[in-house]
């Protein structure tokens, strides 16, 4: 394996990637026997992966509702000095995910508080800086996608319509 600013990933280095996305629990053993490959070559790999920062974590993902959290938001944060809302962030426990952006808004936040009363809080302190927008989660459609290197295959233009 090359690893570069971009490491070239191989075959098995992306089985790797998935079943360690699917269930980073694993033992080297069962990663190495789902991969083809022996214990010590799976460990030296995922060695080199985390080395090369593809892999940058493991943790544990938690179901917020049973944890006491209610709603899980977004509060989208208008334009606003960067280093006030980076700050507020790091002090706002209830933020779970938040995003410095382009366009209209400069920040998106997801956050999980408990019920109504907590969202309006949360949210009180983030309106004192600038004008925000939050919206409840109803159903999450998708969260923690396994992701792979992209393949330049998998990418097609958009069909255009020929002009007569």
């Amino acid at each position: 394996m090359d690893f570069t600013l971009t490491p070239t990933l191989d075959a098995h280095d992306t089985r790797i990637l998935a079943e360690l996305q699917a269930d980073a629990r694993l033992s080297m053993a069962e990663l190495g026997r789902r991969v083809h490959l022996s214990q010590p070559a799976v460990t030296e790999r995922v060695k080199k992966l985390e080395a090369a920062g593809v892999i940058t974590g493991y943790r544990a993902t938690v179901n917020l509702t049973r944890l006491g959290y209610g709603i899980r938001g977004i509060i989208r944060v208008g334009r606003a000095d960067y280093d006030l809302v980076a700050k507020l962030v790091q002090e706002t426990p209830e933020c779970v995910n938040a995003y410095n952006v382009t366009g209209e808004d400069s920040w998106i936040l997801e956050i999980a508080v408990i019920d109504v009363p907590h969202l309006d809080a949360v949210l009180a302190k983030f309106c004192i800086l600038t004008e925000t927008a939050a919206s409840i989660i109803l159903n999450p459609a998708r969260e923690h996608q396994p992701m792979l290197p992209p393949r330049r295959a998998d990418v097609k233009p958009p069909v255009r319509k020929a002009l007569a």
